[in-house]
């Protein structure tokens, strides 16, 4: 592989929503991933303006958290995610049932959903035994490599 042929791999990494890209060609093989901090935001500070009879100096005032109840905490479980890019399917075919729905009972090694990659479907399974909390990923939707799909609360 030539160093151009790398080089246009990262600036399509660079230009697209891909993380890794892995590359095999003989006996050569080249990974490139692009791994990004978490933005934060930073705190918004701001300057009151002192009315003139009042003292000059300035008064930081932040912004206030949101209220608690406004606070969505994500369920706590066994998160089961996506091996590979492709579509979501959470039944065999249109007309099947799901594999799982919330609330199931499922074990290790149990069919999850399948995901279309390249024409092939690939079953997906539970990794432990338990009970699907939440299933994340939405049926006929596309999945990224990585992206949360079922969250399982792990018990017999």
């Amino acid at each position: 592989m030539d160093i151009q042929f790398i080089r246009r791999l990262a600036e399509l990494l660079e230009k697209s929503a891909i993380d890794e890209i892995e590359v095999v060609e003989g006996d050569s093989k080249v990974r490139i991933t692009r791994h990004t901090a978490p933005a934060h935001p930073a705190p918004a500070i701001t300057y009151a303006q002192p009315a003139p009879a009042m003292a000059t100096t300035p008064t930081i005032v932040g912004t206030a958290p949101p209220p608690a109840a406004a606070v969505e905490v994500p369920p706590q479980g066994y998160m089961i995610k996506s091996p590979m890019v492709g579509t979501f399917y959470r039944a065999s075919s249109p007309e099947s049932p799901p594999f799982v729905e919330e609330g199931s009972m499922v074990k290790a090694g149990q069919t999850l959903c399948i995901i279309e990659a390249m024409k092939l479907l690939n079953e997906i399974e539970a990794d432990v035994s338990g009970k699907v909390i939440k299933v994340l990923a939405g049926n006929g939707q596309p999945v990224e490599y990585g992206e949360p799909l079922f969250i399982i609360a792990p018990g017999d």
